[in-house]
């Protein structure tokens, strides 16, 4: 087992089929109904293993239908109506079990029932393993964009199973992988180097990208900064899913064109040099997040005038000069060229 601490809550890792989830769960919590939020994929998955591991409890479902629509004020509604009707109270614990969009969606749940309920991140995705799940943010899109309506709201605990990541389509761990090529760019050259040679990662991997987070949010818990670091690609790849209808690019896949227009932006600032762009784009090639011919900065121009990241003085962006090196910038009309 692997022990990452935070300040407020413990990230535990273990490769054992929620073994001794029920240990953990009841250190923090003494109540005996536990109510989850998961999606119908992951519900047919792992409904009854999850019911095997906490014998102790009664535990309750709520199920939502799988996929980025999901992150909407409709389903956000649905499903507190539901832990309502089935009797949840201000002192039971929610359960997030699921990828991205269910721990996003849950943890926004949690923070407003009631004004705050207790809440769990069971990560099932690599992406949600190495990025979502960690840090506390928590939130849902709207029509005009992505995690425009959030908060910061800590879980009590998270638990990483790797053995989630076997049931994992092609497309879907290489879109954990995405999130994984950005730190090891902003935070991690040994990691970065480790994703050129490999394709698949283990647990040491997943500690290393979860730890290139929890470093920027250690520094700056509320995104003021250097947590922005963490947004590289992120402004291209929000608005890639935005304009596409969160349809036809899966969020890794988004975020990794967002990364090359990122890196082309470094370069007209002549702060990126064109061999880690060319780097950087066969590897991406190569796990299938992107394909040619690429995207355009220009074609998404229009769709970035809502990035949460757009404050007073114009939108902070952020660049990658060298692997392992960061910086961020005011986005001017002339890099959109």
């Amino acid at each position: 087992m692997t022990f990452i601490k935070m300040p407020d809550y413990d990230i535990y890792i273990e490769s054992n089929e929620l073994l001794n989830l029920q240990k953990y769960v009841k250190e923090l919590y003494h109540e005996k109904k536990i109510y989850v939020v998961t999606d119908e994929n992951v519900n047919q998955l792992y409904h009854q293993k999850l019911i095997h591991a906490l014998p102790f409890f009664e535990v309750i479902f709520v199920v939502i239908k799988p996929g980025e629509h999901s992150k909407s004020i409709e389903t956000y509604q649905k499903v507190i109506s539901e832990l309502i009707q089935k009797q949840m109270k201000r002192n039971h614990l929610l359960i997030a079990l699921g990828g991205g969009v269910v721990g996003d969606l849950t943890g926004f749940v949690a923070s407003t029932l009631y004004r705050g309920v207790k809440f769990i991140q069971i990560p099932t995705t690599l992406l949600a393993q190495v990025d979502s799940s960690i840090g506390g943010k928590v939130g849902i899109d709207l029509e005009q964009g992505k995690n425009l309506l959030g908060s910061f709201y800590r879980p009590l605990l998270v638990y990483i199973d790797p053995a989630f990541l076997e049931t994992l389509s092609k497309r879907e761990y290489a879109n954990g992988l995405a999130e994984m090529i950005k730190a090891g760019l902003i935070g991690d050259k040994k990691l970065y180097h480790h994703l050129k040679s490999n394709e698949k990662v283990g647990v040491d991997e997943i500690v290393m990208a979860i730890q290139v987070k929890r470093a920027l949010v250690l520094i700056d818990p509320y995104d003021h900064k250097e947590r922005m670091y963490l947004n590289f690609g992120h402004t291209f790849g929000h608005a890639i899913e935005k304009k596409h209808h969160y349809d036809t690019y899966k969020h890794g896949e988004a975020i990794s064109y967002g990364m090359l227009m990122a890196l082309e932006i470094g370069m007209k600032r002549h702060e990126t040099h064109f061999e880690l762009y060319q780097e950087v784009k066969s590897l991406l090639l190569e796990r299938g997040l992107v394909k040619e011919p690429l995207l355009k900065i220009f074609d998404y121009k229009d769709e970035i005038v809502h990035d949460k990241k757009y404050l007073s003085e114009g939108l902070h962006f952020v660049i990658v000069p060298k692997v392992g090196e960061v910086k961020s910038i005011i986005l001017e009309d002339s890099d959109l060229l």
